[in-house]
């Protein structure tokens, strides 16, 4: 994690990237559901989408760490 206090700055950033990565990974849901709903799917593609959902899933969570300030324990 960070060694400084982050600025408003970057806290504004960082809430922007996670609104974005948010809006991308609720649109992949949808394209998801879509496909395997209209046979036939394609597989291939439906795993690709699937694993950026993951790695956006992942982003998401990494970002709203950032926003949790550190609490002395």
């Amino acid at each position: 994690m960070a060694t400084h206090p982050l600025s408003d700055a970057d806290i504004g950033d960082i809430r922007e990237q996670l609104h974005e990565l948010r809006t991308e990974h609720r649109d992949l849901d949808q394209v998801i559901a879509h496909l395997s709903d209209n046979p036939p799917p394609d597989e291939l593609l439906v795993r690709r989408l699937k694993k950026r959902k993951l790695l956006l899933k992942d982003q998401i969570e990494l970002l709203e760490q950032m926003l949790i300030p550190d609490i002395p324990a």
